[in-house]
């Protein structure tokens, strides 16, 4: 029997990098996961490849800024397995690295209305389930840019909307801890996903932030990790493995974010 045999997870973000490697984590544990995603093709794909693995799985839209849509995602999650127990609130971009001055404000307000806004709206209608499931787990997808390392250049909004995750994780999980859900964190560092090609960097050279480490870096795997490699620590929290854990970020990335 699988460590999540029984639990229904709903995973935002889950149409590729950590959420699906994540999904594909827990659908391999036993758990049957909602995939939530403004990716129908991509999500599409991950869902078949845990149905034709044994496992179950299903798609849903929903772009988590919009509180229509996650409300309806949840709802429909809740509808087709009748229950949620573990909430992923994964989904997030990198958004425009520029210097402060030429940060446009609707940008900065795109990258804080997906990133933090986003993991608001998704745990303000999940915690009701999880509230008569009787307990839960909450996870959010932080960084260590933003909690551990500022050294990425013209990253402002991105680290506010990362720093602001583990703030509202650590209220919410004193909030909710008296019903039995547990919130944490999990903050990579360097993980093989495609969010780096949908980033736009404007002349970030003229902030002149530059970390140079000339012997290479003496982190794990010189820091580089994979999406299966935040999906355990993922698998962790989500289970009774992790039943005591709570109010705690943590950092999945060989320690590079030490030095930076």
């Amino acid at each position: 029997m699988g460590m999540l045999a029984g639990k229904v997870a709903f995973i935002t973000g889950g149409a590729s990098g950590i959420g699906a490697g994540t999904a594909r984590r827990f659908a391999g544990e036993g758990a049957r996961v909602m995939l939530a995603d403004v990716q129908p093709e991509e999500g599409g794909r991950v869902r078949d490849e845990i149905v034709a693995a044994g496992g179950e799985a299903a798609y849903v839209d929903c772009d988590v800024s919009d509180p229509e849509a996650v409300r309806a995602a949840i709802e429909a999650t809740a509808l087709r397995f009748g229950q949620l127990d573990i909430v992923f609130a994964n989904a997030g971009i990198n958004g425009v690295w520029t210097p402060i001055e030429e940060l446009r404000p609707e940008e900065w307000d795109r990258t804080l209305d997906i990133n933090l806004r986003g993991t608001y709206l998704t745990v303000h209608y999940a915690v009701p389930h999880l509230k008569r499931a009787g307990g839960g787990s909450i996870l959010i997808t932080s960084s260590v840019n933003g909690t551990r390392s500022f050294s990425t250049p013209g990253a402002s909004a991105y680290s506010t909307s990362k720093a602001g995750q583990v703030a509202f994780m650590k209220m919410i999980a004193l909030e909710l801890g008296r019903h039995g859900i547990r919130c944490n964190a999990v903050c990579p560092g360097a993980i093989e996903t495609h969010i780096g090609e949908r980033t736009e960097q404007r002349h970030t050279e003229r902030i002149g932030i530059e970390v140079e480490l000339p012997q290479g870096s003496p982190a794990l795997n010189e820091g580089l990790g994979e999406p299966v490699d935040v999906a355990d620590t993922c698998l962790f929290l989500a289970s009774d493995l992790g039943r005591h854990v709570s109010g705690v970020e943590i950092y999945v990335d060989g320690g590079a974010s030490l030095l930076r």
